[in-house]
């Protein structure tokens, strides 16, 4: 395992970004974040390399608990499978549910929705995090802990007043318990590494 875990090299640098752009003008700071996000517009004229640089920035900077957050869970992750699953996963799930709910605005979108921000980490959080499911114990406690985050994640898409990033939310929590569910199927049980820790 790294000495400096990379999950936490990653959310450092967001943290610092968002804090740099902060020392910009407005003007300079809306132009790099529109440069950088996945929204409808510039996935529509083929800036699929927003798909990475979406992720690498954020509107403001990230609260606390939820920066600590993010550092633990892609921190586990890491210590259980390994840094290139853990970004290849972030990755996958942020990319996949990006394009997802492109898929679903492109033909439906009004022109607000269509340029509108859409930056973050979120996506692929919520992706590591469904994947880390398949660590919890086999059987009630492992369905019962997919259950509860999906309905967590549902319960803002059914809501009035819901925006598209919530329907991603859900997506991409539900892409990771779609990567947990392989690693069941895979592994039997547990991941191998996992079971070498615990023995």
């Amino acid at each position: 395992m790294n000495a400096i875990p990379l999950g936490a090299v990653y959310a450092g640098g967001v943290q610092l970004g968002a804090y740099a752009l902060e020392r910009i003008g407005p003007a300079e700071r809306e132009r790099l974040l529109r440069t950088c996000s996945t929204n409808v517009d510039n996935l529509a004229a083929g800036r699929w390399e927003t798909l990475l640089s979406s992720a690498a920035v954020v509107e403001e900077p990230m609260p606390l608990p939820y920066a600590l957050l993010l550092v633990a869970v892609l921190g586990y992750a890491e210590y259980a499978y390994g840094a290139w699953w853990t970004a290849a996963v972030f990755l996958f799930g942020h990319a996949t549910a990006t394009l997802l709910v492109y898929g679903a605005l492109r033909g439906t979108a009004d022109p607000q929705t269509r340029r509108s921000l859409d930056v973050g980490t979120s996506y692929g959080f919520n992706a590591v995090l469904g994947a880390l499911t398949s660590a919890l114990p086999r059987g009630r406690v492992r369905t019962a802990a997919r259950a509860g985050l999906l309905v967590l994640a549902a319960a803002p898409v059914v809501k009035r007043g819901r925006t598209f990033t919530d329907a991603g939310h859900l997506a991409a929590l539900g892409i990771g318990i779609g990567v947990s569910l392989a690693l069941d199927c895979l592994s039997g049980a547990k991941h191998q590494k996992i079971a070498r820790n615990a023995a």
